[in-house]
């Protein structure tokens, strides 16, 4: 079930009756989490249910297990390495098996001259396997490092892997923060649940009137990039990099306003990353659920950043190929993610400043000119990275910057005045989160006499509505379901 569809907009305000008006107990609440949660992923393909209570129920044996042979290190972490591999084994069948057939295939016919007879299967990736199997794996390594008590009641365990508004699309949770939410009884908050719709309205802003037209756009004139003009390119590779932040960052606005309504709360996933001064930066403020993910449990097992200056760049070269190769089985996605693994190598290396005290132009209207050309840079490589991650091969990759670079720049006869439009609207955007910077989300007016009328304020969410069903885009999916 998507959230910008018809059935969700009906599905909800079920959920949402019997959540606090019928089922008002803890138990009979997470119970309700538990169906509604399968009804919506189930939704897509019933079938694929299956893999979600394995998943669930492997991570929560795995923690009853751990806990029973306290005291025993050996079995304990037997336990959880089991665990771990079934899995990864479930999810790279899933998403790597033809990836690795074929090149492995490739290789040996390269240096031995041999076809080996394996076959690829016509696999259906799950939505959202990568999240909902990293939440879960979370969970074990976290009671196998004594950072959460094992939970022996599986009604609140399965609601943890399965509430439905972070299922598919994340925010990957960790089992330290949101389960507790589900042991404890909730009571309902209009503030916070006003202040979710608002969330969410502003999600669905960025998701069906920014990303579905940006992608309107990148999606027309992508296959036929050797085609067009240099200017042109250039626009593609901007307007891709707003697609791809206004529909996952929208999904995530989406869901942690859902959650709340539940009186559920979500780590933030996104904190305005375009306005970041460097890439180090960057990644700190962009998926942010994935990011900390692999930090904690690959990045700093691995050693961090407490060894060689060697070592800190092999463990960064590590987390990010393996980062990549999350987002699909491409050598595109791993080559995005050896990109990133330069930069941030050059930027540890040459001890270049990337942590700052205090966000951007802190108490100031503007930025600076140093921080200006630093967001700049910072963008203009996202927007290299974006392009890599947007191509459909290697091949296509370099035949895109070498039309950038050998076709005529710009040709004012074929210039495309509804990608200008886009692009204008993706300004205004920029424009409204720079205000609202400072802010969770752009739709957390500030407190002064204006925006306490109330006229004033619903007459801001009318125009949010108004303006969606006015320019909303050709529907799209949500880019990471795929992941």
């Amino acid at each position: 079930m998507l959230f910008n569809s018809f059935e969700f907009l009906v599905f909800l305000p079920i959920v949402f009756s019997l959540y606090w008006f019928v089922f008002k107990k803890r138990g009979w609440q997470n119970f309700l989490v538990i169906a509604a949660s399968y009804v919506f992923y189930g939704w897509w393909n019933w079938r694929f249910l299956v893999l979600i209570i394995f998943t669930s129920l492997c991570s929560y044996v795995s923690g009853l297990l751990i806990e029973r042979y306290e005291g025993r290190h050996r079995v304990q972490k037997a336990v959880s390495a089991a665990n771990i591999v079934l899995n990864l084994a479930v999810l790279g069948f899933f998403k790597y098996y033809n990836f690795f057939i074929e090149n492995f295939s490739a290789l040996l016919n390269s240096l031995f001259g041999y076809e080996p007879g394996w076959v690829t299967l016509q696999i259906i990736l799950p939505v959202g396997i990568s999240f909902y199997t990293f939440q879960a794996l979370s969970y074990s390594i976290d009671v196998f490092r004594g950072k959460i008590k094992a939970t022996h009641d599986p009604v609140e365990f399965f609601a943890y892997i399965s509430f439905f508004p972070q299922l598919v699309a994340g925010p990957i949770e960790r089992a330290t923060s949101l389960l507790p939410q589900f042991q404890k009884e909730r009571q309902f908050d209009y503030s916070t649940a006003a202040d979710g719709l608002r969330q969410m309205l502003w999600g669905f802003f960025k998701k069906i009137v920014v990303a579905d037209n940006c992608a309107y756009i990148v999606n027309q004139y992508w296959d036929t990039f050797q085609y067009q003009h240099g200017a042109m390119l250039i626009l593609l590779g901007v307007l891709f990099t707003f697609q791809i932040y206004c529909d996952f960052s929208g999904y995530s606005d989406i869901a942690i306003g859902c959650a709340r309504l539940f009186g559920i709360n979500l780590m933030r996933n996104f904190n305005y990353p375009y306005f970041s001064r460097s890439i180090p930066e960057f990644w700190r403020r962009w998926h942010i659920s994935l990011t900390s993910w692999f930090r904690d449990y690959v990045y700093f097992p691995l050693g961090g950043s407490r060894g060689t200056k060697a070592a800190t760049v092999r463990n960064i070269f590590i987390v990010w190929a393996i980062s990549g190769l999350w987002h699909g089985a491409n050598w595109t996605f791993v080559c995005w993610g050896l990109f990133h693994s330069v930069i941030l190598s050059i930027y540890f290396l040459f001890g270049i400043k990337s942590k700052y005290e205090r966000d951007i132009a802190y108490g100031r209207i503007l930025p600076s000119l140093r921080e200006f050309f630093q967001v700049l840079l910072t963008f203009a490589l996202a927007v290299v990275g974006w392009i890599i991650f947007r191509a459909e091969s290697m091949g296509q990759v370099f035949a895109y910057f070498g039309a950038i670079i050998h076709n005529p720049f710009i040709q004012f006869s074929s210039v495309n005045v509804r990608a200008i439009l886009t692009l204008c609207m993706c300004l205004g955007l920029t424009v409204i989160e720079w205000i609202q910077r400072g802010r969770q989300h752009a739709l957390q007016l500030p407190e002064s006499k204006f925006f306490d009328c109330k006229a004033v304020r619903w007459g801001v969410y009318f125009a949010g509505l108004f303006i969606i069903l006015l320019c909303k885009g050709s529907s799209q999916t949500f880019i990471y379901f795929q992941f």
